[in-house]
């Protein structure tokens, strides 16, 4: 299998029931062989970073989302680990603030967006409010599909103004996460990740499937897809994550500016 069978570019016929989460269509064979593919793909994409931080004209905006404990912070740690932070930045999307809630829901979002030669990496993004607000009826099914329209909108008009975006959901299953709670728990150096609020969502299980589901089928299109990331395999997960930005840089190609020929007789003294 290749990355274009888990590229969503139109959600018409799309179904989260057609990817398996425990599934390695990308693996080298086994965990070991995956780390060091992953740690190749690292320093190359540290190399296209340089370059795309130099060329200083377009800008990449990476969106993780996935349930409590699919590994958003786990695959920003790995697989963005070799990155100079000059030209990458992190944004985590908590609950909204009184200052945010007194705005539009993208306000928050496009205030975040990358600049000139930037990659941005979303935990979280403007799809929270579509999933956590309709899984708890928080607004209706009217509402929620205005707001698809308008994210489409929104990310289209990114994407005509220089921004490459790539959306990932990272598909955990049930079961899986069931094992990644009770490891936190059983481990008092992990309390510090629990937050009984994750027990309670995980309740809205099926709810937020179906929801993700729908989102993903909305908000697809060839110029923002998604990406389905099986991700009960962390290892898996990372070096799935790490292919598709190779992929993105290699369509992009980035290149440095061009040399300045007035530097060429200048001395340092």
């Amino acid at each position: 299998m290749t990355l274009d069978d888990f590229r969503i570019a139109n959600g018409k016929k799309f179904n989260l029931a057609d990817f398996a989460a425990d599934s390695k269509p990308l693996s080298t064979g086994s965990k070991e062989s995956d780390l060091a593919r992953l740690a190749i793909l690292s320093a190359q994409l540290d190399v296209q970073q340089d370059i795309f931080y130099a060329e200083h004209r377009r800008k990449l905006l990476v969106i993780l989302q996935g349930m409590d404990t699919s590994g958003k912070d786990g695959t920003v740690r790995s697989v963005f680990r070799s990155f100079d932070p000059l030209g990458i930045r992190v944004v985590s999307f908590k609950a909204p603030t009184a200052e945010e809630l007194a705005r539009d829901y993208l306000w928050r979002v496009h205030a975040q967006v990358p600049r000139a030669g930037e990659i941005a990496l979303f935990n979280r993004s403007q799809y929270e409010d579509v999933l956590i607000t309709r899984v708890h009826g928080w607004i209706d099914d009217a509402e929620c599909e205005r707001r698809y329209r308008q994210i489409r909108a929104f990310e289209s008009m990114l994407t005509e103004t220089g921004t490459t975006i790539v959306k990932c959901f990272l598909h955990i299953s049930k079961g899986e996460q069931k094992a990644r709670l009770e490891a936190r728990i059983a481990d008092p150096e992990k309390h510090w990740k629990f937050d009984p609020q994750d027990l309670a969502e995980r309740k809205f299980w099926k709810e937020y499937q179906l929801a993700y589901e729908a989102a993903i089928a909305a908000t697809a299109t060839p110029e923002c897809p998604w990406y389905v990331v099986p991700a009960d395999s962390k290892s898996h997960r990372n070096l799935m994550v790490a292919e598709i930005l190779a992929a993105v840089f290699e369509q992009l190609k980035p290149a440095y500016p061009p040399p300045k020929p007035e530097l060429a007789k200048l001395v340092v003294e």
